[in-house]
């Protein structure tokens, strides 16, 4: 099989990595990659949201698949373009994936399909904003209604930040999505999806705040790792049978089926299992451990999940270890990030038994050097027997790594370890 790869993240380097250890897999391509991806595949220099560059490269390659990784270019309808040049493509059209392209959109399927989430309000003036905001008081949550790479979200007490976040949306002619907060844990849940039959992965917990102690600004992701030893029992078949499954069938419903992963953001709180949010790919950084622990070849079942025959398949098979994955990010992420910091001791963390780095904010500078170029440089990533191993391996890694004014979480995982249920 020979697959094309879209995009050039930590996610996608992910992706790469166990493509690479899947026997079917007989060549790999990627577009626009980044140095790690580049060790596994050829890079091309596509733009990845033009969908008729990408279906003409697919071509090209003579694809067998075609994954879209990133959600600008699923919005774009670049999935669109690659089936319709007769090759399968693992990743929802532009209209479905508006489930994540419209948080306003997400909310109208999920009320139709009578999946439990929070409350929403959709303000399109700063008048409505005040109101949804004195209607549901503190804490506020405050969404771009729109794609803004996992920091469109403010959880505030702080009615001035709410209402300048808000602000901010408006100004750029965006909408907000005002939403009643929901207390507890978080967990992702990837389903794999063909239009019809839904396949789950197994449940990870990521670190959406820049510092320890989910202090700090909301970021893509800073840490992730499964499995959820505190999860409930069943929760995975509760997620299938009361969120992923009617969702998909209202998808159908509508002419618009959802092939791809449908990640279901979900709070568990004190009234029961809620939906935070929908994505409609892998998500970052909770990809990089899910698919550490996953021992099913994955292009097999991607493929299928394109083709429409997921029911076909066996029961996924998973590893019996832990995986953490800690993000390693720039000078001044989230906010003001440095580009250019020299990157030592990427290949001797990689040499570390049990561990794995993934580059996503990394590229080659004028002298061949690998210079950090993004706010998420890289993800480490570490296995063991227990999650207290696997933090060990992962942090252990990490130490061997420099980038100058670099920051990470030292928190990944650790309550989890000892049998707590930590927020994220």
């Amino acid at each position: 099989m020979k697959v094309l790869i879209v995009g050039s993240g930590a996610r996608e380097h992910a992706l790469a990595r166990s493509l690479h250890l899947d026997p079917h897999v007989e060549e790999l391509h990627a577009v626009p990659g980044n140095p790690g991806i580049g060790q596994l595949a050829t890079l091309h220099s596509q733009d990845p949201n033009d969908g008729d560059a990408i279906a003409t490269l697919a071509v090209n390659v003579r694809a067998d698949l075609v994954i879209v990784g990133p959600e600008a270019p699923l919005v774009a309808g670049v999935a669109d373009a690659v089936r319709e040049v007769g090759i399968p493509c693992f990743g929802p059209s532009a209209e479905a994936a508006m489930l994540e392209g419209s948080k306003a959109f997400a909310k109208e399927i999920m009320a139709a399909a009578h999946v439990p989430t929070a409350e929403p309000r959709v303000c399109r003036t700063s008048a409505e904003l005040a109101a949804a905001l004195g209607d549901f008081g503190a804490p506020y949550v405050v969404k771009d209604d729109g794609l803004a790479a996992g920091k469109g979200v403010v959880v505030t007490e702080d009615l001035t930040a709410a209402t300048a976040h808000g602000a901010a949306i408006l100004d750029a002619g965006g909408v907000i999505v005002v939403e009643d907060f929901l207390d507890g844990p978080e967990v992702s849940l990837f389903c794999l999806c063909d239009g019809s039959t839904v396949v789950p992965l197994q449940p990870a917990q990521d670190f959406k705040r820049a510092y320890n102690g989910d202090e700090g600004l909301n970021t893509g992701g800073m840490g992730a790792y499964s499995p959820l030893p505190w999860a409930p029992p069943g929760l995975v078949d509760d997620v299938v049978r009361t969120v992923a499954q009617p969702t998909v069938d209202e998808m159908a419903r509508r002419g618009t089926p959802f092939q791809g992963v449908l990640y279901c953001g979900l709070a568990m709180t004190s009234a029961g299992m809620r939906v935070v949010e929908f994505n409609a790919r892998f998500g970052d950084p909770e990809t990089q451990s899910v698919l550490a622990r996953l021992a099913t070849p994955l292009g097999g079942v991607l493929l299928a999940a394109a083709e429409g025959r997921l029911a076909e398949l066996p029961p996924l098979e998973w590893r019996d270890e832990a995986a953490v994955t800690v993000v390693l990010a720039a000078h001044g992420y989230p906010e003001q990030v440095r580009s250019g910091d020299p990157i030592t001791g990427a290949e001797a963390a990689d040499d570390v038994d049990g561990a794995h780095v993934l580059h996503a904010g990394t590229s080659w500078d004028d002298n061949g050097a690998l210079v950090a170029s993004g706010g998420r440089v890289l993800s480490v990533v570490g296995t063991g027997a227990t999650l207290a191993d696997a933090r060990a391996t992962a942090y252990g890694a990490l130490d061997r790594i420099g980038l100058p004014g670099s920051h990470h979480r030292t928190d990944i995982a650790l309550a989890a370890s000892v049998g707590e249920a930590a927020g994220a």
